[in-house]
């Protein structure tokens, strides 16, 4: 039984408990693990928003720098080279939320001044800890995501001693730095950070043991899809496996599940939103 919120962002509140929300994926880098260069010019990504929505995608999360295992970082003003016209052109356009992610405040700050209403924090505000001074000013909502190292070194990081109880931990303090700086309770989301730092069988382990992040008391978002965990020969068997991660995210406990191949992953939380109403019934 996944607990009832009410996530406030600048201008509605999504009901999170009741059935999974997804959260469309559009990149629009030129080096993304899965769709890298595919949306990188402004017109086709603005067309693949609408098409993620109308598929079925509750919120569509924009992402201008990759953050692929071994990536390099980028400087703000290329971040917003490739995410402004994006955003101009998608302005007033969605009935679903943006959301923007991004670790940078300077890009937050612009983002939500052209229409994004959550941002996604790759680094869970250890990159840039202003970031959350700008989501508190605009009452946007933010995700927490669990981030271990940097991607450009996380090819060199050893095994993570005690992984949940590690993520548990440093997420707790990242919630606790975010209501330090005057941001409600009711804005935040965490996410475990599946792949961000942790190594292959680490990331089946957190999934198995999502339920013990219930203890935060904030809505959890978790991001299977197309990790290299899951990786096959063929982009179809990926979304097999995917799909199936997914459903163990939804039976573990996510409010939100974070995907690239929204249609197929709206029919497997279906089933998974089906059987874990049966837990508490």
């Amino acid at each position: 039984m996944r607990k009832l919120f009410y996530w406030k962002l600048k201008q509605r509140e999504i009901k999170l408990g009741e059935r999974t929300v997804l959260m469309g994926v559009l990149n629009i880098t030129p080096d993304s693990f899965t769709d890298g260069g595919k949306y990188s010019d402004p017109d086709r990504a603005f067309a693949r928003a609408l098409e993620l929505e109308e598929l079925g995608a509750d919120i569509i999360d924009i992402g201008a720098e990759s953050t692929r295992p071994g990536s390099a970082r980028i400087p703000a003003a290329e971040e917003l080279r490739r995410l402004v016209p994006v955003l101009k052109r998608l302005k007033g356009r969605l009935s679903v939320p943006i959301s923007v992610d991004t670790y940078k405040a300077e890009v937050a700050e612009r983002a939500i001044e052209l229409g994004a209403e959550i941002i996604n924090d790759p680094s869970g505000l250890t990159f840039e800890p202003q970031l959350s001074r700008v989501v508190s000013n605009h009452d946007a909502g933010l995700v927490i995501n669990h981030m271990r190292g940097r991607p450009e070194t996380w090819s060199k990081l050893g095994p993570m001693p005690d992984p949940v109880g590690t993520i548990a931990r440093d997420l707790e303090a990242a919630v606790s730095r975010a209501r330090h700086v005057g941001i409600d309770k009711t804005r935040l989301v965490i996410d475990p950070g599946i792949g961000f730092g942790k190594r292959k069988e680490q990331n089946s382990l957190i999934l198995g043991r999502l339920p013990e992040l219930a203890g935060l008391d904030v809505p959890l978002m978790v991001g299977p899809s197309h990790k290299h965990f899951l990786a096959h020969e063929s982009l179809e068997e990926t979304r097999y496996a995917t799909a199936a991660a997914v459903a163990v995210c939804v039976l573990g406990g996510a409010h939100i599940v974070r995907v690239h191949d929204v249609r197929q992953m709206r029919a497997a939380a279906d089933v998974a939103d089906e059987i874990l109403a049966t837990k508490s019934s």
